[in-house]
């Protein structure tokens, strides 16, 4: 199938782009390269894989994209709620209104996989978050995915995924997602500071998202026009947990910051079973993560890979 991924070159698209090309389809990858322009260097020997610099909200020219796709993944956007905030104008037209184009202008036949996030349950409800639970986003990043996921959960051939926080290393680093960040900082400074140490967030591995993907292709039949959490449910961890678990691999003093708020008020556990029961599962802990990224961070550096 022809597959077309908007936010291409980013931090999930680079990675995906592989997962795709490997099972055979034609990869189409359409990034502005606001950030890494290397990341898909290694694609361009691949007869399958083609690349399209442009800005997303140029519609003229994603529009003849996009009418050759059989598959749209629109990940392109302003990712986090620093990123957010300091461009609200350039969040609003990125993260929701050309993703209100897209479904608007895609035909029936089409199939979209749109990823949205675990931040539109903001602060959590009282017990478990499933799909069923009321979302109450409390960020500009929040409200822009919600609303691009309910433009998309009305028109026919589609699936939205709401992810958990994603970690692990990729062709195009990010080292401000919580998990990469923590790793990060105890490798340079062997200190985390942790304000309000027990929120609770889920976290998943990157090649478990890129997997999900892949999973609902290959099961489109059993997976379309519904919504799916995907996350790790051994991973619904509060933030003093998440940094035990980096103690187990590196030195680190963990201080609590007693009468210092978090700017983040995201807390909230979540279940992904819903996925996990049409056959889905996540294969990698955290464990794994954080050794991998011991690695990547003797060859990377900060903050250039950072999305702030």
């Amino acid at each position: 199938m022809n597959v077309l991924i908007t936010g291409g070159a980013g931090y999930i698209g680079s990675e995906l782009t592989k997962y795709l090309l490997d099972d055979g389809h034609e990869v189409v990858a359409y990034d502005n390269l606001m950030y890494d322009p290397t990341s898909l260097l290694r694609y361009t020997s691949h007869e399958n894989f083609s690349f399209v610099k442009a800005d997303v909200r140029n519609r003229d020219i994603l529009s003849q994209h996009l009418k050759n796709a059989d598959v749209i993944l629109p990940l392109a956007a302003l990712v986090g709620f620093p990123l957010c905030r300091d461009n609200p104008r350039d969040a609003k037209e990125i993260n929701y209104e050309i993703n209100q184009w897209i479904a608007d202008n895609k035909s029936k036949d089409q199939r979209v996989i749109y990823p949205c996030t675990n931040s539109g349950y903001g602060t959590g409800a009282d017990g478990i978050c499933t799909e069923e639970s009321p979302l109450n986003p409390i960020s500009l990043y929040g409200v822009t995915k919600v609303d691009a996921e309910t433009a998309y959960r009305e028109t026919e051939n589609c699936v939205t995924f709401r992810l958990a926080t994603v970690y692990g290393p990729s062709s195009r680093m990010r080292t401000d997602l919580l998990v990469n960040n923590f790793v990060l900082k105890t490798l340079r400074e062997k200190i985390l500071v942790l304000y309000e140490c027990e929120f609770m967030r889920n976290y998943v591995h990157i090649h478990d998202v890129c997997s999900a993907f892949k999973f609902v292709i290959d099961n489109w039949d059993n997976c379309k026009n519904e919504t799916y959490n995907v996350g790790n449910d051994a991973l619904n961890m509060n933030k003093l947990q998440l940094a035990q678990k980096i103690s187990e691999h590196l030195p680190l003093e963990i201080i609590k910051a007693e009468f210092t708020k978090d700017l983040d008020k995201r807390d909230y556990v979540v279940s992904s079973q819903k996925i996990y029961d049409k056959g889905y599962e996540c294969r990698h802990d955290l464990d794994i993560g954080i050794k991998q990224l011991i690695k990547a961070y003797d060859i990377i550096e900060s903050p250039w890979y950072a999305n702030y």
